[in-house]
């Protein structure tokens, strides 16, 4: 009987020559993984000496652990959970695609399941089979639909759950996890929950870490918290919780790590003061008030604090920071007073000592001259005075010294030149006086110098255009004398030079036309004489002011433009050509000027009766010219935001048919090509509204004679002309008459990324090529959003929006149009043009308000174009669906998001290309709130990595780590 038995259980076991069988078979499945660990994998070789694979006592695989592999493919668990002994499969960071398979409930002995940080798609299976099951990691790996809260009922055993960062359907916190009572880890962070917190969160009282950041959470923290005294981590960011930190959170003396920044939280930090096991305290971004608890002063394992944007006062705690190895402070943006702590850097691993916008008073402590780990100091906007400790200004790994709206005095040091690594030097408005010492040039990696209002003196080192990283130049309003450098002409990356206000003296260096990139130029209101080089005339500025010196002779030709006029005030030596109201330029003799003028009569009357005849021919020939051209021959009115090199009968002439190359939503826009072949892009604007559109779009009839409101439509371009960046198309100028507008932009040669994507002209575009252009884009978008003194909404952004230059080099087109076009008719703008269709944000079927977000969902959709190759909108979305709705059930189904991305992208270059898809989708989430800021875009499209969005040490013993967030 016995020997029957054993006969029994050999034809129902596995053997390993199965075994053998399922691993080659997952080996073939993952064959297109760039590594070698498989190299061992071979049907010679016992299957428990295969690189990854772990045998139990019967030589019969118990774990498969590849981690990190770069591995690609799909994981066939049809086959893999016919490994009967298998308890653990570690497959996390790799590109791993596809779905996974209700296969996986065959898997009943598992204990250990990781696969996050991949790029898989659908819904994550059911999991009540996985009775076993203690740990659980799908962390960041592409899942999405509805997550099976159910089924966890069933996995008691579970003491590690990590499902965050997947784009599941928005659910209330799951009432089912709060029943897994050996729960020690949960991490639920961007999952898409919603509601509030339960109180029932006090069961899992073995809970040390809780992450629960970047959902919907709203309502308070709930007091029952309280009750978890094992947590040692607690992260709830970026929600929209309220109310007061509960009574009793001191009780949790285990937490090390607390997170509760970007909510509405209110009320005092009292409830914090017990907490002395704190290493990382980040609350920024709330409505916290009252004092910093004096205690945290004795936290010796503090190490990271940031609390900046709230409404705290007092001052803060002296101590702090001195016990432990301090990284960084910022509590910026507050009402806080007192001085600045002087031991936080005792340690010297200090990185960032960020006060500024508050009320702080004393001087910066002369120990901070020791502090070599420093890496920013800002601490701009107080009440600080005295003299800065000479060794500040040294430090070698400082990037940014930010003294700004102060009451220093004092100098600035020689050793600044040892500032290897400072690349912004911010001391306006203060008192610092003395000379700029030459040793500065030797600070190689400067790129802004910004000393205005001070009383700097002496004469501007002559040296300091071995600064060739150098691109803003503010010395204005301070005592500087002598001559200007001639060396200047070397700084070949200065876009800005402001030297007004001082007492300057001797002539414009002729040098400064040398410049490439100089932009704006201002060294008005000193002793300058002598005339104005010609040379200014090869810039491309967009600000020219030398008012109030002691220049003379004429001003050169090309800089005699509106934009400049007033530039050239009080400066009664200089002679402006056809200008009434400045001092003429006059001829050798006034002789033979007054022989001219009489001249001039005689010509005059023997004209007028020649224009008298010929009145009645005109008349009938404009009419007829009125008919065949598109534009009314009235009086135009061009003005300059730039040095032009065309005037505007060149560009009014040049708008006709057939140089018409497109039409927008805003307009018509037409290719000049002037004389000296520079092309130009002319932007004819229609007014929005009109009893027939129609007519402003034909070739025959473009414009009614309807009056613009041209101080708003006036206001706008002014705004949009001051905009500078080099992902942002340049306006030149604006040029108006009493029923028509025309915008003069760059013309830039590759046309639109809409027509390089989908339509004759699209070309096959690596996806190097693309992500580079996301970047650049992304870039444009956010200095639209915080690079300018106001914010400036695009509002309209699409594909066609985004035009390419000869080096492919993406420039944002008609940002704020639909503002122009309603200021020009003079309508209400918040009602007006708000995007594309395809581009359009969900909220805008219920506000026609919109703003920034409004614009981060349509870029979102730019990305998604990208990526995928698709138009917005195409038939084979279905009916009433776009490309986000698309995307989003190509995660649900068995497809697979890989199949996604767009074909001609090569396969190794998929798995990135799939990041930035991931980055769409957080763009393009249908509450505004939970869309990342354009700021925060650029950041993530530059990480543009797996993983790095949380770093989570995976571990089934609980290994205990702190997440970095993107």
């Amino acid at each position: 009987m016995f020997l029957l038995f054993l006969l029994i259980v050999g034809l129902f076991s596995p053997s390993k020559s199965d075994e053998l069988q399922i691993l080659l078979d997952l080996k073939s499945q993952l064959e297109k993984s760039n590594t070698s660990v498989f190299s061992s994998w071979t049907s010679g070789n016992s299957v428990c000496n295969f690189t990854g694979v772990v045998c139990n006592s019967n030589e019969l695989v118990k774990e498969i652990n590849l981690p990190q592999q770069q591995l690609v493919g799909v994981l066939p668990f049809h086959s893999i959970c016919g490994l009967q002994s298998l308890e653990r499969i570690d497959f996390g960071k790799n590109s791993l695609h596809g779905i996974l398979t209700d296969d996986l409930k065959n898997c009943t002995r598992l204990q250990v399941l990781d696969l996050g940080c991949n790029i898989f798609s659908g819904e994550v299976p059911e999991l009540s089979f996985l009775r076993n099951l203690s740990f659980l990691n799908l962390n960041n790996s592409g899942f999405s639909g509805k997550f099976p809260w159910k089924s966890l009922e069933n996995l008691t055993k579970l003491g590690f759950l990590s499902i965050g960062d997947n784009p599941f359907d928005s659910s209330p916190f799951p009432e089912e996890i709060l029943k897994l009572d050996k729960l020690y880890w949960l991490y639920l962070t961007n999952s898409s929950i919603t509601g509030k917190i339960p109180g029932g969160i006090e069961n899992l009282t073995q809970l040390e870490n809780l992450e629960l950041s970047d959902n919907q959470l709203s309502g308070e923290i709930p007091s029952e918290i309280v009750k978890l005294k094992k947590l040692w981590q607690l992260e709830v960011y970026n929600n929209s919780l309220t109310g007061k930190i509960p009574v009793g959170f001191g009780n949790l003396t285990s937490l090390v790590n607390f997170d509760a920044s970007q909510n509405r939280l209110e009320g005092d930090l009292s409830e914090l003061r017990f907490l002395n096991n704190l290493a990382s305290l980040h609350l920024f971004e709330n409505q916290f008030s009252g004092e910093i608890p004096q205690e945290f002063g004795d936290f010796k394992n503090l190490v990271k604090l940031s609390l900046y944007t709230n409404k705290l006062t007092g001052s803060v705690p002296q101590k702090i920071g001195s016990w432990e190895d301090f990284v960084y402070i910022d509590v910026s943006e507050n009402f806080l007073t007192g001085q600045i702590p002087p031991d936080m850097c005792k340690n010297g691993k200090m990185t960032d000592l960020l006060l500024l916008q508050n009320k702080f008073t004393g001087n910066i402590p002369e120990s901070y001259t020791n502090c070599k780990s420093l890496t920013r100091l800002r601490v701009n906007n107080n009440s600080l005075s005295g003299v800065v400790p000479s060794g500040i200004w040294s430090l070698p790994n400082l990037s940014i010294i930010d003294l700004t709206t102060n009451q220093f005095e004092g100098s600035v040091t020689y050793d600044i030149g040892n500032a290897k690594s400072l690349a912004q030097l911010f001391l306006s408005d203060n008192l610092f006086s003395g000379e700029l010492p030459y040793t500065i040039s030797h600070a190689s990696s400067l790129v802004s110098i910004q000393l205005s209002s001070n009383q700097f003196s002496g004469p501007i080192p002559s040296d300091i255009c071995l600064l060739k990283k150098l691109n803003s130049l503010n010395l204005n309003e301070n005592m500087f004398s002598g001559s200007i450098p001639d060396s200047i002409g070397s700084c070949v990356s200065l876009s800005n030079i402001n030297f007004a206000q001082n007492l300057l003296s001797g002539k414009i260096p002729d040098s400064f036309g040398s410049l490439p990139s100089l932009n704006s130029l201002n060294i008005s209101t000193n002793k300058l004489s002598g005339e104005i080089p010609v040379s200014l005339s090869r810039l491309k500025l967009s600000l020219l002011d030398l008012s109030n010196n002691f220049l003379v002779g004429p001003v050169p030709d090309s800089l005699n433009i509106p934009a400049f006029r007033d530039g050239f005030s009080g400066n009664p030596g200089l002679c402006i050509q056809n200008d009434e109201n400045s001092q003429r330029c006059l001829s050798s003799s006034g002789k033979s000027h007054h022989i001219v003028r009489k001249l001039l009569w005689c010509f005059v009357a023997a004209i007028l009766v020649l224009l008298i005849s010929l009145a009645y021919y005109l008349i009938v020939k404009l009419k007829q010219n009125n008919l065949e051209s598109p534009l009314k021959q009235n009086s135009w009115r061009m003005k300059s935001f730039r040095v032009l090199s065309f005037t505007e009968r060149e560009i009014t002439d040049a708008i006709k048919p057939e140089n018409f190359i497109g039409r927008g939503g805003s307009g018509n826009v037409y290719k000049v090509v002037l004389a000296n072949g520079k092309e130009l892009a002319v932007k004819h604007i229609w007014p929005s509204k009109s009893t027939d559109q129609k007519s402003y779009r034909s070739s025959s009839a473009m414009i009614t004679s309807r009056t613009f409101r041209s101080r708003e439509y006036e206001a706008e371009v002014a705004t949009l002309s001051a905009v500078r960046h080099v992902n942002v198309v340049k306006l030149y100028s604006s040029i108006t008459s009493e029923d028509s507008n025309l915008l003069v932009y760059e013309y830039l040669p590759n046309g639109s990324l809409w027509d390089r994507l989908h339509t004759c002209h699209k070309i096959k575009m690596g996806w190097e090529v693309r992500y580079a252009i996301a970047v650049g884009a992304a870039k444009g978008l956010e200095y639209l959003h915080h690079g300018c003194d106001r914010p400036v909404v695009h509002r309209d952004v699409k594909s066609s929006n985004i035009l390419l230059d000869e080096e492919w080099k993406p420039r944002i087109a008609d940002f704020g149009l639909a503002k122009i076009v309603q200021a020009a008719d003079g309508g209400d703008w918040t009602h007006v043009i708000a995007g594309t269709h395809g581009y359009i944000a969900p909220e805008y079927g219920y506000t026609y308000k919109v703003n920034e977000k409004s614009d981060v969902y349509s870029f979102g959709v730019v990305l998604m174009e990208l990526v995928t190759g698709n138009k917005p909108i195409e038939a084979k979305f279905g009916e009433n669906k776009d490309i986000v709705n698309w995307v989003s059930c190509k995660m649900r189904s068995e497809e697979g998001l890989v199949d996604v991305v767009d074909s001609t992208i090569s396969e190794d270059l998929k798995a990135d290309a799939f990041n930035v898809l991931r980055i769409a989708i957080r763009c393009t989430a249908r509450n505004p709130a939970h869309r990342p800021s354009m700021r925060m875009v650029v950041q993530m499209l530059e990480e543009a990595e797996p993983c790095l969005l949380t770093n989570i040490v995976v571990d089934e013993e609980g290994v205990r780590s702190t997440n970095s967030k993107a």
